[in-house]
């Protein structure tokens, strides 16, 4: 006959089993991140820390990948489920065939600033016959575009862009070479931090809010097709995101101190943009209300000339 500890040690080792089990069965969720300083590393590093991710019955499993490029060339291929990106690049890639989604908003236009240091440079348009070094492979390039167009200026042409990713951005300016920058957050903050020289004279939220009545998106959640079909997925990893978005609001130290950890930034910076609101995070399904303010930003995107036409209604996700 079993003793007590005999039953006790059985109970505890079925008990473990199970816990592997249900582990096991968790399905996974592979999402694109980047090794630059940049938004996309924030929701997945806090997701994981908080353990978001298993309170919806998931496991995020993070990709990273060092260049804008590569991280988008990630979802077109398959090699993950979903990232963070800008709606007018889902737009484009949809348009070359790749089988993406939006399925839901991420972040406001507010942390796409443009700085400098030349007292003569006061708006976007003042940039003529100057440089700005920027990403353009961006989709925060493409909204500087598309606004610089409304305002009679053609990036590339009236205004010389030196390509650059956004800590490079920075550098540019930091040594001369350029007269302007295009940056996001958290990058704006530590270059306020560091040079009190420095202005912002282009916003993206403020200056979407002037040519189309809204504040606009930065970036969106974007999925694959295959992965848009796996059930209650996507809605899982947008209710984990929403968690996100919600302690950034209710416990700025906190995610400053996660970001500090994970991304290696300086104390401080995270919870600064948060608290300025240049920083937002704001977590809604793509196939509600907003619908219409992303399908808007398409539509600017084709009459700037920018893409050729308009996506077909699929590339917005509805379960």
């Amino acid at each position: 006959m079993p003793t007590v500890v005999t039953r006790c040690v059985c109970a505890l080792a079925f008990s473990a089993l199970a816990a592997g089990a249900l582990a096991q069965e968790r399905p996974k969720i592979r999402a694109a991140s980047l090794t630059l300083p940049v938004l996309a590393p924030l929701v997945v590093n806090v997701m994981k820390e908080k353990r978001f991710d298993a309170k919806h019955g998931f496991e995020l499993e993070v990709r990273p990948y060092p260049s804008i490029s590569a991280y988008y060339a990630g979802l077109a291929v398959g090699e993950v489920d979903a990232l963070i990106g800008g709606p007018t690049v889902m737009q484009k890639m949809r348009a070359e065939g790749a089988p993406v989604q939006i399925a839901a908003t991420a972040f406001r236009l507010s942390d796409l600033s443009i700085l400098t240091k030349d007292p003569a440079i006061k708006t976007l348009a003042d940039l003529k016959g100057k440089q700005l070094a920027a990403d353009m492979g961006s989709g925060q390039y493409q909204v500087v575009s598309i606004y610089a167009r409304e305002k009679g200026v053609t990036m590339g042409k009236d205004v010389t862009v030196v390509n650059a990713n956004f800590p490079l951005a920075r550098s540019q300016l930091a040594a001369g070479r350029v007269d302007a920058a295009m940056v996001i957050e958290p990058i704006v903050t530590m270059m306020l931090r560091q040079d009190k020289d420095l202005r912002i004279i282009f916003n993206g939220a403020a200056a979407w809010q002037e040519i189309a009545g809204n504040a606009g998106w930065e970036l969106v959640l974007s999925i694959r097709e295959d992965f848009a079909k796996k059930g209650d997925l996507p809605r899982r990893l947008i209710a984990a995101m929403q968690d996100v978005a919600a302690l950034t609001r209710s416990d700025p130290d906190e995610v400053d101190a996660i970001v500090v950890k994970t991304i290696k930034l300086p104390p401080g910076v995270v919870k600064e943009a948060l608290t300025n609101k240049r920083l937002e995070l704001d977590v809604q399904p793509a196939w509600g209300p907003e619908r219409k303010t992303i399908w808007e930003m398409f539509e600017r995107a084709v009459a700037a000339k920018f893409l050729d036409k308009l996506p077909a209604e699929m590339i917005i996700y509805t379960p």
